[in-house]
């Protein structure tokens, strides 16, 4: 897996996004840029979100992180874009399976929900689990077909 990672979060997620950028790029394990917000003042999440999409959809990084203070508006921004697959985790399981069968390119999570160590772990397992491929492959490519029949209806 590529090692540059790119994470942003609104001022619900800012504590728990500073946390998981210090987590890795701690050991130099990985680079991480940071697409905002810089500080706790209120902002608003879709510019964020994408702003971190776009840098996934433009090839420069493989993966992303989002945080707002539920996840749920983060997740349903960051899915509105063809081609991303963001998935709300709450615990390891959610996280292992999002990338294992549904090959999702953005963890979204909740800093109002989870607490540090237990968001840093879903970062690892999201980070550390790769495709599986075969049938989870089709049912992929069943999505993408809809949505590319979407557009050409619109």
């Amino acid at each position: 897996m590529d090692k540059r990672l790119i994470i942003g979060s609104d001022h619900g997620g800012f504590e728990l996004k500073e946390a998981i950028k210090s987590h890795l790029i701690k050991g130099s394990q990985y680079e991480v840029l940071d697409a905002g917000v810089y500080d706790r003042n209120p902002s608003d999440y879709p510019p964020i979100a994408h702003r971190v999409v776009g840098g996934i959809l433009k090839g420069e990084f493989q993966r992303g992180i989002l945080i707002c203070g539920t996840g749920i508006g983060m997740s349903i921004t960051a899915n509105r874009h063809r081609g991303i697959r963001a998935a709300l985790c709450h615990d390891h399981y959610t996280a292992r399976y999002s990338r294992l069968h549904n090959d999702a390119n953005v963890l979204v999570l909740g800093g109002r929900v989870l607490g540090v160590g237990l968001a840093l772990e879903i970062v690892d397992v999201f980070l550390n689990t790769e495709f599986e491929g075969g049938r989870h492959k089709r049912r992929l490519c069943l999505i993408e077909e809809y949505e590319e029949s979407k557009r050409e209806r619109s």
